[in-house]
């Protein structure tokens, strides 16, 4: 009987031992994702007429709902399409489209 119980405790505390060290992990993610998304909200009509094109020719019918500049002059667009889908885009200021 005292082995059980010695084994039980045992168990118990590898198990808290391993809760903490997930909870480590998920913060250093987060704080990675929020240093990446450095965009400031800016009017959809300062939008670059280039982009406007870009949007048109790719994806016609669909509406620019916000955007998004970066420090290094990337557009992040938050796009309505005709169907009612909604998108992430990403372009340069001369219209070019960004992978993410």
């Amino acid at each position: 009987m005292f082995a059980a119980v010695l084994s039980l405790g045992t168990m118990t505390a590898f198990a808290q031992e391993e809760e903490t060290v997930v909870e480590e992990v998920t913060t250093e993610v987060t704080e990675v994702v929020e240093a990446q998304d450095e965009y400031a909200e800016v009017a959809v009509e300062e939008v670059p007429a280039a982009i406007a094109e870009a949007l048109e020719a790719a994806h016609p019918g669909a509406t620019i709902s916000k955007a998004y500049l970066s420090e290094e002059a990337g557009y992040k667009l938050e796009v309505a399409k005709e169907d009612g889908e909604t998108a992430e885009l990403y372009a340069d200021a001369e219209g070019n489209w960004i992978e993410k």
